[in-house]
């Protein structure tokens, strides 16, 4: 895609992010669903396939471009993203890592149209941060996988129509082998979704634990066919890194969201007669989140360029994610800091962003295990 029509394209989302998602937050974050209006308006600007290739029925953004538009779609509840997260993202990409021609020919254009919302199953109840403990196993059974297990805290489990489950393959490897991926339609006799879960934030995106017991799948339906036998990690490993750089871009773009409050708030909030913006404490709680806003976005950028060129697929990406993460933690509580009581009440858009703001610094990996990723690259064999 050239420049002038990638402008085009952020220009749109854009106008549309501040003139119809914005004045919904509220709404969105008090009924924990996002109006039908705006989920078909967003498969009609085709952000339910941005990553995907066009030859597939998506926009095929590099991933440059990726975070380009992930910086508007920060401005607003991260529950509005999170609708075509998983398709764009984590999901998605398990197809694009892995997936024999056939699968992606008949997966990836329903994703990019949203005629179906995929979900991504590895995480377990013991195995998050750690996917060595997986516990999901996978049989053969005559012409059939049959699938047994559990996954938690699953993003758009209640709406999936198809799951990209990770389980064990090979019970006797050691550590993240012997792991597959498996393409699962969620009305597969067998598969359950739990209630959604009561989150502490980001209502509008709903995720859910997963249960699979006696789940009889064709044996082609594991990704990457015989090639992905026992390959899922490495297909994970690959999809996460790629979510990173993506996450840390929605962070850059709600550290702008929340430095566009703060100024707004200490320019019209007066205190002793005057705006309390010629407070020179204020001036400097802002003047940090402008600067750790400037310092992510710089930072997702430059990452995203090496993705591309292929360069650093693995620290670089880590790296923005736990930057970026925690430095929209930081604005966040500096915006409530300078909103004062008024930023602890409901109905005061930072207190929202303040709640949203701390899953960033969880899901696609902790901030930990970032801080080893990135150790262990730098330091090579040493560190192991």
């Amino acid at each position: 895609m050239d420049a002038a029509d990638l402008a085009d394209i952020i220009d749109a989302v854009r106008t549309f992010v501040r003139t119809e998602v914005v004045p919904r937050e509220e709404e969105i974050d008090a009924t924990d669903t996002i109006p039908e209006s705006l989920v078909e308006a967003c498969k009609a600007m085709g952000l339910y396939g941005f990553t995907i290739p066009e030859q597939y029925g998506g926009l095929g953004l590099t991933v440059a471009q990726e975070v380009e538009l992930v910086f508007e779609l920060g401005w607003t509840t991260p529950a509005l993203r999170s609708l075509f997260g998983t398709n764009n993202g984590i999901a998605g990409h398990v197809l694009l890592e892995g997936a024999t021609e056939e699968q992606k020919k008949t997966w990836l254009p329903r994703l990019a149209s949203g005629e179906v919302t995929a979900s991504f199953g590895l995480t377990e109840a013991d195995a998050g941060s750690d996917p060595s403990a997986l516990s999901t196993s996978a049989r053969v059974d005559g012409s059939h996988w049959v699938l047994d297990g559990s996954k938690r805290y699953i993003t758009n489990a209640p709406v999936a129509d198809v799951l990209m489950v990770f389980a064990r393959t090979d019970p006797t490897a050691a550590g993240n082998r012997g792991i597959s991926a498996f393409l699962v339609p969620a009305d597969t006799p067998g598969v359950s979704i739990g209630p959604a879960d009561r989150k502490m934030g980001q209502f509008g995106a709903h995720t859910a634990d997963v249960h699979l017991d006696d789940v009889r799948i064709p044996l082609d339906a594991v990704v990457g066919g015989d090639d992905g036998v026992n390959n899922g990690f490495r297909i994970a490993a690959r999809c996460l890194a790629h979510g990173r750089a993506h996450i840390a871009a929605l962070c850059v773009g709600m550290a702008g969201r929340l430095v566009h409050e703060s100024v707004e708030f200490a320019r019209t909030r007066e205190q002793g007669g005057a705006p309390i913006a010629r407070f020179q404490l204020i001036q400097g709680l802002i003047a940090d989140s402008i600067t750790d806003h400037y310092a992510g976005r710089a930072l997702v950028l430059d990452v995203a360029r090496n993705y591309d060129a292929g360069t650093d697929q693995v620290s670089g990406p880590s790296a923005a994610k736990y930057f970026c993460s925690e430095m929209v933690g930081r604005v966040a509580d500096r915006a409530v800091q300078i909103h004062g009581g008024a930023g602890y009440m409901r109905g005061v858009a930072v207190e929202r962003f303040y709640r949203d703001a701390r899953l960033f610094r969880i899901y696609e990996g902790t901030s930990q295990i970032q801080q080893v990723i990135i150790a262990r690259q730098a330091l090579g064999a040493a560190a192991r």
